[in-house]
């Protein structure tokens, strides 16, 4: 079974910083290559740029709860309900379909 987690592409866990602007302020954003493939997903399918995206997150989150104390941990959680959401909506599908 780790066969299929230990054997993975070591480029998927390479960590990349990106650096971008939330509500102004230049920072930079450390996650490793899948998750960041993933956020620039969410982008393209809500019709905006993955920096623009990551701030309207950013911005939504201090409203409701203030200062995130781990924004990249945020961000890991939402690729994760992003997907959770992608594999219910195949499932929903392929249920419809039979």
């Amino acid at each position: 079974m780790c066969q299929v987690f230990a054997g993975q592409d070591p480029t998927r866990y390479e960590s990349i910083t990106r650096r971008l602007r939330l509500n102004g302020q230049s920072t930079s954003i450390r996650l490793e290559r899948a998750f960041w493939e993933i956020i620039d997903d969410i982008a393209t399918t809500e019709g905006t740029t993955t920096p623009a995206f990551v701030s309207k997150l950013h911005s939504e989150v201090l409203e409701q709860r203030g200062e995130p104390e781990n924004f990249t941990s945020l961000l890991r959680c939402a690729c994760l309900i992003h997907m959770d959401a992608r594999a219910a909506a195949r499932s929903a599908h392929a249920l419809a379909a039979e």
